[in-house]
């Protein structure tokens, strides 16, 4: 009878034991899907780091070109929509420098009429879409009057498609939830003003 009592005593012991184990590996378990969430959440591809590596060079243009029209513009409504550019893409700039650090990734420098000899090392910067040479930036800036409306809207027309193209691929192959969604944004507010300087050359 000892003997009985005492096996019986053991095994329940050892259930215990094993669901007090079973326990403690569910409650792990249940904790690893909110890890995952989590990280997929913040998730990124190599879209989204071209993206950003790209347009933060195509907006310092933008905004270059924008600087341009105070006190060469001659319609005012040319310097409006130039200082609605500045606005508009400066802070964006400022944002997608932020994902670029958080993702370790190579930032662009800020570089003053945009020369391609400064783009070495960055993918995608080659014939990147609506992008201005140092020749048609060098003519912008000696233009002034009618001459520099003319030529601003047609040059940033031109910028604004190329941009549209970029944010319409982000939107398309991105990952990052907050890119694809300034891409998103880019598309919708960059089209808006691709129709408006349209009209203002009488395209439209």
């Amino acid at each position: 009878m000892r003997t009985t009592r005492f096996a019986a005593l053991t095994v329940s012991a050892v259930f215990a034991l094993a669901a007090c184990g079973g326990g403690d590996d569910s409650g792990s378990a249940a904790s690893s899907p909110s890890v995952s969430a989590e990280t997929s959440a913040d998730a990124h591809n190599a879209q989204d780091v071209s993206f950003a590596q790209g347009m933060i060079p195509h907006h310092q243009q933008a905004i270059e070109m924008a600087e341009l029209a105070d006190g060469r513009a001659a319609s005012a409504q040319v310097k409006d929509l130039a200082a609605r550019v500045e606005k508009a893409q400066g802070p964006e700039i400022t944002t997608m420098t932020g994902w670029l650090k958080a993702w370790d990734e190579k930032v662009p420098e800020s570089m003053p009429g945009m020369d391609h000899s400064g783009m070495d090392g960055m993918d995608g910067m080659d014939g990147m879409a609506g992008m201005m040479d140092s020749a048609d930036m060098g003519k912008l800036k000696k233009a002034s009057g009618k001459d520099f409306d003319s030529m601003f809207l047609t040059m940033m027309v031109e910028h604004h498609e190329g941009a549209v193209e970029m944010a319409t691929t982000e939107k398309a192959k991105g990952e990052y939830k907050a890119a694809t969604a300034m891409a998103g944004d880019i598309v919708t507010a960059q089209n808006a003003e691709i129709s408006e300087m349209k009209k203002l050359l009488g395209e439209n």
